[in-house]
């Protein structure tokens, strides 16, 4: 149990960081594979009811942006888009290894291209880092 909020944070941060499924749904994000991302994230975010809740919510939200900008839906892709961005802005900078500064900067450019009805060409999301696979060995 961990009962002061800086530690329930560091607890519910380990345990999605130890959790495969968050590896998972961040290499869907930078493979662009919105839907499946998607998923990833929906799942985590759904069990989770502490502090790390904003961050998955906040990531999804700009995944499923992407999936409505890739079907054409660009009214929903600035909304959520623009919710994700609000989500994230509250967190931590770099929860969960993500550099969400990275991603907050880039999906506001992003945004500000929707709005205005600009390309968004160079404006790509940031590869998310997030937590490493451990291999075993000491090195």
């Amino acid at each position: 149990m961990c009962p002061t909020p800086k530690k329930q944070f560091l607890c519910e941060e380990q345990e999605l960081l130890a959790d495969n499924r968050l590896r998972e749904a961040i290499l869907l994000f930078n493979s662009g594979d919105w839907y499946a991302c998607h998923d990833g994230f929906e799942a985590l975010w759904h069990e989770t009811a502490g502090p790390m809740r904003p961050v998955l919510q906040g990531i999804l939200q700009i995944a499923v942006a992407e999936l409505h900008l890739e079907r054409g839906n660009l009214r929903g892709a600035t909304i959520l888009m623009g919710e994700g961005i609000g989500r994230l802005k509250g967190c931590p900078p770099n929860a969960l290894c993500i550099n969400l500064l990275a991603l907050v900067g880039t999906a506001a450019h992003r945004l500000q291209a929707l709005q205005q009805q600009q390309p968004l060409e160079g404006l790509e999301l940031p590869v998310l880092v997030g937590p490493q696979p451990h291999n075993g060995s000491l090195d």
